[in-house]
């Protein structure tokens, strides 16, 4: 027996002229993803003012016929589907103004892991870079055992820092470009099977979807924004690493980078981050810890700090915001919205208020604490 609402939540990734972005106000608007294929012609014109084509789109029959054969992949795959209103989709990707409405997920990692690091870089790694990730991976390792690893099961620094993680035993994720009925590249297989018992790939791409050269630059967004910060290790100027920084840099995520001699190629993308003032320059992985404030002892509460919290002029939202932060010392941006249950967007609008008010004080690293 198919699980109807399932079918309806795939469905509407299948339809033509709707991305993601509408999709999400599609859902938004309806408060159901089946709505949109159940409710009359008119009613979605007239309502929700949907176009003609697009009504036309959503009730072609091979829209439902394509998502249940997905269903039929999903179960024998032992596939997770993640919708973006399921409570284990990733939340800092859910922030993410174009995050995919539907995930496909197969493995046993923590999607919400406390700490997520993304590391990538080019296909065409040197000595260099290699040892830069492996030295890398093993001081988060040494420093962060439950730390997630993210990158693209790429040739070069991503299936660098894959291997690097495995070893460690760290868990990691591969971001693919195309569906989970087959691995790219070929020779990465091995990687992929062990990481799906000590991490797992994740996708966006149902299956039957080949790794066409634009889905790589939709994957790469999924990379960015999946973790809390983007480290890119060697890139030459032009590369998917660098369009993935970029990527982060967009939705406000921290950068990092290591620098090179300016006469190596595959040093001129990171050189070039940094001068722009996009990443951090980072030689080691406590560089990063420190700009994420990872490796500060909690702050003390301050009982004057208490007595703020409870201030009448604070609305209810505020004294939430200061409640947790008593008790916390300090707290990451994405991780304080989790634990208030709001947009980052609506929760950064009160934390600027809060610190212009002198009640917050903002850190490197999007750490949040009592002023």
């Amino acid at each position: 027996m198919f699980n109807q609402d399932l079918i309806y939540r795939i469905g509407i990734t299948l339809i033509k002229g709707i991305g993601n972005i509408t999709a999400k106000q599609i859902i938004e608007n309806l408060g159901d993803a089946a709505l949109l294929f159940t409710e009359k012609k008119p009613v979605l014109e007239r309502k929700y003012g949907l176009s003609r084509r697009i009504i036309e789109e959503i009730h072609r029959p091979e829209v439902l016929r394509r998502a249940e054969k997905e269903i039929h992949f999903i179960e024998k795959a032992h596939i997770t589907p993640l919708f973006i209103t399921d409570s284990a989709y990733p939340n800092r990707l859910k922030d993410c103004v174009d995050a995919p409405v539907m995930l496909y997920f197969r493995g046993n990692a923590d999607l919400n892991a406390e700490k997520i690091i993304s590391i990538v870089g080019t296909r065409n790694a040197t000595g260099y870079g290699k040892e830069i990730t492996d030295r890398l991976i093993h001081d988060v390792r040494e420093m962060f055992p439950e730390s997630l690893i993210v990158s693209g099961l790429a040739y070069g620094i991503d299936i660098a820092a894959h291997r690097a993680a495995l070893r460690e035993d760290l868990a990691t994720i591969g971001i693919l470009a195309h569906g989970l009925d087959r691995i790219y590249p070929l020779a990465h297989r091995a990687a992929a099977v062990e990481m799906i018992n000590k991490g797992g790939l994740l996708t966006d791409f149902i299956s039957e979807t080949n790794p066409d050269r634009q889905n790589f630059v939709k994957r790469n967004r999924i990379v960015a924004g999946l973790s809390d910060c983007t480290v890119v290790v060697e890139s030459a100027q032009k590369g998917g690493a660098l369009i993935t920084a970029n990527i982060a840099d967009s939705y406000n995520r921290d950068i990092f980078a290591f620098p090179g001699k300016i006469s190596d190629k595959y040093s001129e993308g990171c050189n070039s981050l940094i001068k722009s003032k996009k990443a951090a320059l980072v030689t080691s992985a406590d560089d990063i810890f420190r700009e994420m404030n990872w490796n500060d002892p909690p702050e003390p509460v301050r009982p004057q700090a208490i007595q703020r919290a409870l201030f009448p002029e604070l609305n209810p939202e505020e004294q939430r915001v200061m409640a947790i932060l008593s008790k916390a010392g300090s707290m990451q941006l994405n991780l304080l919205a989790i634990e208030l249950d709001l947009p980052v967007s609506q929760l950064s609008v009160l934390l600027f208020e809060l610190e212009m008010n002198g009640m917050l004080r903002c850190k490197p690293g999007g750490m949040y604490c009592l002023a």
